[in-house]
């Protein structure tokens, strides 16, 4: 029996850190750090992402279809920090935070060249939860930096180095130490 009750809270931890990259209406690229998102579906391979609706992203993902996701890393901390902290509406984030947006060659919608690991996503659905839209993208591409990857061709977690973030209290963290393998190590149990 769990000891204290801490009510009603966001505290499915961790969350990712993402940011989400779109267009505007002008067509100029823009960034919004996101932490309430995750894999939705397999087949087909879906994200979801969420946002409230006063966000600048929000009306861009609707109007432009697609957007990416960019999975911060641990070097990029400050400038995660800072996608989710300044408006898109006040100006250019990619320039401010000394990233470079990439223009996608299949999705109408830019990802960040710095990054070691991006999802390209065209806009499945969205659907209204409570104070924010969950947006439902179909993943059309993984972008992979060959520095991170395993020497099975997939992103290695530890080469990869993203960020968590942690809801309530609003920490940044690593993604730990290698604890084994999935679907192996509860074996050992039964």
């Amino acid at each position: 029996m769990k000891k204290v009750s801490l009510g009603i809270k966001t505290l499915a931890q961790p969350s990712p850190v993402w940011l989400v990259g779109s267009y505007d209406q002008a067509g100029q690229p823009n960034l919004a750090t996101i932490a309430w998102g995750g894999i939705c579906c397999s087949k087909p391979p879906c994200v979801a992402i969420s946002l409230r609706p006063a966000t600048y992203t929000h009306d861009s993902i609707i109007q432009r279809g697609a957007f990416t996701v960019n999975v911060a890393t641990e070097p990029f901390a400050r400038q995660a920090d800072f996608c989710g902290m300044a408006s898109g509406r006040d100006g250019d984030k990619f320039a401010a935070a000394g990233l470079t947006a990439v223009k996608s060659d299949l999705i109408d919608a830019p990802y960040v060249e710095e990054f070691p690991l991006i999802v390209e996503c065209r806009l499945q659905q969205t659907v209204e939860v409570g104070g924010h839209t969950q947006f439902i993208g179909e993943i059309v591409d993984v972008k992979a930096d060959p520095a991170v990857l395993s020497e099975s061709g997939v992103p290695d977690i530890e080469k990869v180095r993203p960020m968590i973030f942690t809801p309530v209290i609003r920490t940044y963290h690593g993604a730990g130490e290698y604890l084994g393998q999935a679907f192996s190590i509860g074996k050992e149990i039964g």
